[in-house]
């Protein structure tokens, strides 16, 4: 009786509260929500560098049009008070050709890039002259044979001497003079357009490979030794892994002062061509028209080449008849002039 009593209650209550709130009462627990599913972004896909345009001397990508910028051509020291120099590792081309006193000029041709520094600055040849202009540049000098200056006083190449011009150029006191002068991109734009020099010119182009190009063909070179002189040696490491070669000055590394790096180039030309000492003082007469023999070195191989001078420049051809021009790697190049006596036989060696 009791329970009856209990459980009668118990559904009185029920019915009370649900009069009271006018919602059903749950007996059941809710089960949990579900958690939200995860959002899961999708990375915007990254787009590569794209380069609207090509430097004409290297081939590489680059955001301005080049085609038309005039190139500069610095007379550089590289005697060993000289080095290491400033700058020079900036420069889509050098030639290295003999002067007096058996030492080597470096003809840094500036182009796609700019340092902010460049030196130190040394005077002008004939021949460096017939390199110069061959690209339509404006060639940076101190002083010159008197020969060279003759040539520019009586023509309209565009040319800058320090000698006379010595606003645009400055001298360091950490070396001493003639090794010590030195010149930079703003002074040399300042003093063309203070001489009303033409800042625009038709660049010369060369013939470059894909980006992904490997060369297969030719000898194993990995190491180039270059003598200029028995107290003037040179030569290049190939880098597997930065895929350059590697430059080296009388047995070291041949840095940049600027940044300490060591000096490098993708393309290496070495050609060989005619020399004749003029006089007591070692001046020299040097072809640099040709044609005549040399060798490419590219990705670790070498390759026997003909070279000659065409459309102002000197390039390198796989054949005889100078018909099939080689090809360049994207990058920079240098070129390397060596007498033909005593021949290439004697002063190249590669393996």
């Amino acid at each position: 009786m009791q329970r009856r009593i209990q459980s009668s209650l118990m559904l009185l209550s029920l019915l009370l509260l649900t009069a009271c709130t006018g919602q059903p009462v749950e007996t059941q627990p809710k089960p949990a929500p579900e958690p939200p599913a995860p959002i899961v972004q999708t990375p915007s896909p990254v787009e590569p560098t794209k380069y609207p345009y090509k430097a004409p001397l290297t081939g590489l990508g680059s955001q301005e049009r080049l085609d038309s910028k005039r190139p500069i051509m610095v007379m550089i020291n590289n005697a060993p008070p000289a080095r290491p120099q400033s700058g020079i590792s900036k420069a889509d081309m050098i030639y290295e050709v003999l002067a007096e006193g058996e030492m080597t000029r470096l003809l840094s041709i500036f182009q796609s890039q700019e340092p902010d520094i460049i030196g130190p600055v040394r005077s002008i040849r004939p021949y460096f002259i017939q390199i110069g202009i061959g690209f339509d540049a404006v060639l940076v000098h101190a002083g010159g044979s008197q020969e060279a200056l003759t040539t520019l006083a009586r023509s309209d190449y565009s040319h800058l001497d320090e000698i006379p011009n010595g606003r645009y150029f400055w001298r360091e006191n950490f070396r001493k003079a003639p090794h010590n002068l030195y010149t930079k991109p703003e002074l040399l734009k300042q003093a063309m357009q203070d001489k009303n020099m033409r800042t625009t010119s038709e660049v010369p182009h060369f013939t470059f490979l894909p980006e992904d190009a490997v060369i297969t063909e030719g000898e194993p070179a990995t190491k180039v030794d270059l003598t200029f002189h028995s107290l003037n040696k040179a030569g290049f490491v190939y880098d597997e892994k930065e895929k350059k070669y590697m430059r080296f000055t009388a047995g070291k590394p041949h840095v940049d002062l600027s940044d300490n790096k060591q000096l490098s180039t993708t393309n290496l030309l070495v050609i060989a061509t005619k020399h004749r000492v003029l006089d007591s003082e070692g001046r020299r007469q040097v072809d640099v028209v040709g044609p005549g023999d040399g060798y490419l070195f590219q990705q670790g191989k070498a390759r026997k080449i003909k070279w000659k001078r065409s459309n102002g420049v000197i390039r390198a051809y796989s054949d005889a008849a100078l018909t099939e021009e080689m090809p360049l790697l994207l990058g920079n190049t240098w070129i390397e002039i060596l007498p033909t006596s005593p021949g290439l036989a004697q002063e190249l060696k590669f393996q």
